[in-house]
């Protein structure tokens, strides 16, 4: 139960109901995540919209890889509601036994110096922003990224740190089939 009111679909109306079924429409279900905006359906409708642009719009990063990301940052953090989440659309592109590997060892799980690379950038960037320099980059690039790769590694991380906020700071939880039956 999150520490905040939250208003449900069968309670909303208006503008809020709109949003609902705009993400119900294009996810396929409406999640605890969005649910937890539902007094300022402003911020939902953002907060969806950002999601969308960096997940599904963005490609740069091939899909898997921003979940990849999205599951190691939520690990770092702590973060059940999002490791479960994303773990389970991990499991669409890589099956549920490399995604296991993964949980129980991120870097035994990932094969190439691209990989590697990339979940080095999103601990230092989750755990020591402040270390951050133009050498983190060149490591990227050393390891085969793009600088549009590199961009968009920088937005799944920093987004995952802020929706880890906000699920740990306001109570959000998660349930077995909260988890399953999004579009991907």
């Amino acid at each position: 139960m999150p520490w905040i009111k939250v208003i449900e679909y069968d309670e909303s109306e208006g503008r809020l109901r709109e949003i609902y079924d705009k993400i119900i429409s294009e996810r396929g279900k409406l999640s605890n995540i969005m649910k937890i905006h539902s007094l300022i359906p402003e911020s939902m409708e953002k907060h969806l919209d950002l999601y969308i642009s960096i997940m599904f719009k963005a490609k740069k990063l091939r899909r898997w890889e921003a979940e990849m990301i999205g599951v190691y940052v939520s690990m770092l953090n702590k973060c059940p509601y999002c490791i479960n989440h994303h773990a389970e659309a991990l499991k669409h592109y890589w099956g549920e036994e490399r995604v296991k590997k993964f949980l129980d060892s991120p870097h035994d799980a990932v094969d190439s110096t691209r990989e590697k690379a990339m979940l080095e950038y999103a601990a230092k960037l989750t755990r020591e922003p402040w270390m951050m320099d133009e050498s983190d980059i060149e490591a990227l690039r050393e390891s085969g990224l793009s600088d549009e790769e590199i961009l968009h590694l920088n937005l799944v991380t920093s987004y995952f740190n802020f929706v880890n906020r906000v699920v740990l700071g306001l109570g959000v939880e998660y349930t077995e089939d909260e988890v399953r039956g999004y579009k991907y």
